[in-house]
């Protein structure tokens, strides 16, 4: 059985076709970067508005940091 076959707390990355971190490491993303395919992933399954507020601020991480 693979690990990706299985999920602690809830269901809604195994069952989707790409799960995000198959995603982000095949990409070779970063951890900012990761965590906003993770939360975008789940959105609509999981935390609704709480996971989009931590994609905007997972976005705005990404900017403070790269770019001031």
């Amino acid at each position: 059985m693979s690990a990706l076959d299985k999920q602690i707390g809830g269901g809604h990355y195994k069952d989707m076709v790409i799960q995000p971190v198959e995603f982000i490491t095949k990409n070779n993303l970063g951890f900012i970067e990761g965590c906003i395919i993770k939360y975008i992933s789940r959105y609509k399954d999981k935390n609704c508005v709480e996971d989009l507020k931590k994609i905007k601020h997972y976005v705005d991480l990404l900017i403070e940091i790269n770019y001031k």
